[in-house]
């Protein structure tokens, strides 16, 4: 049954549709004059200037992927990295969530190296990274908005954060009651690749704590890149309410039922920006004019990634079940 359950929600049609769910019933509630308005009021050239931004924080992202490989004994050269990287950037548009770029990162990073287990474990740390900078980020902005929210919705937001934290804890739990010794054989012998490429990360925690803080950069850079966007659509908000909401929002945007997070932000967005009075059709605006942005830059990075790996880029990325069996996971030697 989990099997069947897992097989459904990875078809694509699922995620179609969970996207289309999700704006279908925004819109229906919305002004979409108002929307539409919202949409021309951003140029072009100021269009082009955020998607420059959001490449060159990338380019960002790719440093900090490399290093988290490079301490868990994963070496990939700056041209591989970015190769795979940006094929990434780019199966996250067809993906559910955030996350299903990091399939195809890795796997085109499975092709290059050996150690796969460094690999996976790298891949691994580098997106838990990535959560706890965006944690940060919106934790900067929960120490600097109380003066903005009534108490009730005070409360609300500190039990979203609460919700965030148990979830967490329960994560940590799961991982540690898992009885890893009655797993296969094949993946018993990935973990012990892990096993190995965690003792090498673990005696180099300063390069852990770089990755960390190019994590909390890019977050911030990505949280400015999105209030430039939201001002251009005429949502005028401070920054100390902005880094709490946009981390959060990107946060349920992990959710793998939907394209990329694609309906699930623009919800998310609607709800936290609630409490401070902004009309729906803006916050949504926000978001798919942010969703213009991520589209764009993971067309740009396709091209780029074909460019550097040519024909074995579109066999890493459209072939994504292949990574999905238990020998496509099995470490070399």
């Amino acid at each position: 049954m989990t099997a069947k359950l897992a097989g459904f929600l990875r078809a694509p049609w699922v995620r179609i549709a969970g996207s289309l769910l999700f704006l279908g019933v925004l819109l229906a509630f919305l002004p979409v004059h108002k929307l539409a308005l919202a949409l021309r009021s951003i140029s072009l050239a100021l269009w082009l200037w955020i998607l420059a931004g959001f490449l060159a924080t990338h380019i960002l992202g790719v440093v900090k992927w490399r290093l988290t490989l490079h301490i868990s004994n994963a070496r990939l050269t700056f041209g591989q990295a970015v190769r795979c990287y940006f094929a990434g950037l780019f199966g996250t548009i067809f993906l559910p969530s955030v996350v299903g770029g990091d399939v195809v990162r890795m796997g085109l990073a499975f092709r290059i190296e050996r150690n796969r287990g460094g690999v996976l474990l790298g891949s691994l740390v580098d997106r838990l990274l990535d959560t706890i900078s965006l944690a940060v980020v919106a934790g900067v902005g929960v120490l600097l908005i109380p003066g903005a929210l009534n108490e009730r919705h005070r409360r609300a937001f500190m039990g979203l954060a609460v919700v965030f934290a148990v979830a967490a804890v329960a994560l940590m739990v799961l991982l540690r009651i898992t009885p890893w010794q009655r797993l296969p054989f094949k993946l018993r012998r990935l973990f012990v690749k892990i096993r190995r490429a965690w003792r090498s990360m673990a005696s180099q925690p300063q390069y852990v704590l770089v990755s960390l803080l190019l994590g909390i950069v890019i977050q911030s850079n990505l949280v400015l890149l999105s209030l430039l966007i939201a001002a251009a659509c005429g949502l005028h908000i401070s920054l100390r309410v902005w880094l709490l909401v946009w981390p959060l929002a990107k946060l349920l945007a992990l959710v793998p039922l939907t394209l990329g997070g694609l309906g699930i932000r623009e919800a998310g967005l609607v709800a936290l920006l609630a409490p401070f009075h902004v009309p729906a059709a803006l916050s949504v605006a926000v978001g798919l004019a942010w969703e213009s942005i991520i589209i764009a830059g993971g067309l740009v990075a396709g091209v780029i990634s074909f460019l550097i790996g040519g024909a074995d880029f579109a066999r890493s990325v459209f072939k994504i079940d292949g990574l999905r069996s238990s020998e496509e996971l099995t470490p070399v030697g």
